[in-house]
């Protein structure tokens, strides 16, 4: 199998993979059963005079939610480097939380309550597993239950698949490859087959470095060329690409060769030269897909200015009004479920379910009298 078809089986291409518009229309589909299901909670709680006196909530649209997730993935950065974890859990807790809020919405289940637990779960899927109560201490005001509440509802979002195929390995294999290239060893891909020395030459012939307009005489400063390169790569990496939708959008090879795009593109287009052959079909639209693709890198939410903070704090503002007040408290539905697992996502929490729960203690307590027998009564004299 080539590593294309080995890609295509894996649950990363089979379920989050999407074009522009696939990507738009889910979204668009899961803010809009959001919102249903906030007004018909808010409806079934007697709730909606919060909203105004007509009684509709004003409800998030998708741009504001992806505003929230957006800011709540910079956190997730933020967080995972205070505790200093390494980089495959910081992409993978970002891609878990964003792979969540496909089908999930900020209206249903705030970020701030999912993404300590996307961080959680994302350190036993990258084997970097630390226990719940030393990452809970670490954290302001958490505790370990507001960390293991959500965690089954993580992954019931995540379709129980937790394999994130992330570009950091592809990276480090296609700089092995430029660096044995000015040590003379390599000799292109299986279709354009060269002498040890000729990839050497046309490394030597490619267009200066774009950062410094200077251009690689010898082997050493080819080297030091494309060690500058790869330390850039891998920012962008760790940064835009696991904070945009490249990774619902494009392959794992595709993501890092357009960072290196981005980064020095005279190199990349070496690099490729070396396994697709110049008069391959193939070759424009692979130029075409990267060129896409590392304008969506380009496009990487940085941390917020002052205006982006203030209409943060309006859409925060305005999520605060228009929560599913049914979802509110994530670790008391989650005892409620062990309680009793007919519960509905604590949906079934009122006045039926309270009954019932009454007339099951009151049965208890019969039973109990019934085996050991009724309250001795002290007799009199």
């Amino acid at each position: 199998m080539t590593e294309d078809e080995i890609y295509r089986t894996s649950t990363q291409y089979r379920l989050w993979s999407f074009t522009p518009e696939s990507l738009a229309s889910l979204r668009a589909t899961t803010n809009a059963a959001a919102s249903d299901g906030v007004r018909t909670a808010f409806q079934n709680s007697k709730s909606s005079a919060n909203s105004g006196e007509d009684g509709e909530i004003d409800c998030l649209n998708v741009v504001e939610e992806q505003k929230i997730v957006s800011y709540y993935c910079l956190d997730t950065l933020n967080l995972v480097d205070f505790c200093e974890y390494p980089t495959n859990v910081k992409a993978t807790a970002v891609q878990f939380l964003k792979r969540f809020y496909l089908t999930n919405s900020p209206m249903t289940y705030h970020p701030k309550e999912i993404y300590p637990t996307a961080v959680y779960l994302a350190m036993k899927s990258e084997n970097e597993f630390h226990s719940v109560r030393s990452f809970a201490e670490k954290l302001p005001n958490v505790t370990t239950e507001d960390i293991l509440a959500p965690e089954f509802l993580l992954t019931q979002g995540l379709r129980f698949t937790f394999d994130v195929r992330h570009p950091f390995h592809g990276l480090e294999g296609g700089f092995m490859e430029l660096l044995a290239f000015t040590n003379g060893k390599g000799t292109g891909g299986l279709s354009v087959q060269k002498s040890a020395k000729e990839p050497l030459d046309d490394m030597l012939a490619i267009n200066p470095a774009p950062d410094t307009g200077v251009r690689a005489t010898t082997a050493k400063e080819m080297v030091a060329r494309c060690q500058s390169s790869h330390g850039k790569v891998k920012e962008l990496l760790k940064t835009s690409a696991i904070l945009t939708d490249a990774y619902f959008l494009y392959t794992p090879s595709q993501i890092w060769l357009s960072a290196l795009f981005l980064v020095d593109e005279p190199l990349a287009r070496f690099y490729l030269g070396t396994k697709i052959p110049a008069t391959s079909d193939m070759r424009p639209k692979l130029f075409t897909t990267l060129r896409q693709c590392a304008e969506l890198l380009k496009s990487s939410p940085a941390e917020p200015d002052k205006e982006a903070k203030k209409e943060l704090k309006r859409i925060l503002k305005k999520l605060a009004q228009c929560r599913n007040p049914q979802k509110l408290d994530l670790v008391g539905i989650n005892k409620a479920q062990k309680r009793d697992p007919n519960t509905n996502g604590g949906e079934g929490l009122d006045e039926k379910v309270a009954k019932k729960r009454k007339l099951e203690r009151e049965t208890s307590m019969k039973e109990s009298e019934d085996l050991f027998g009724p309250a001795l009564v002290q007799g009199k004299g």
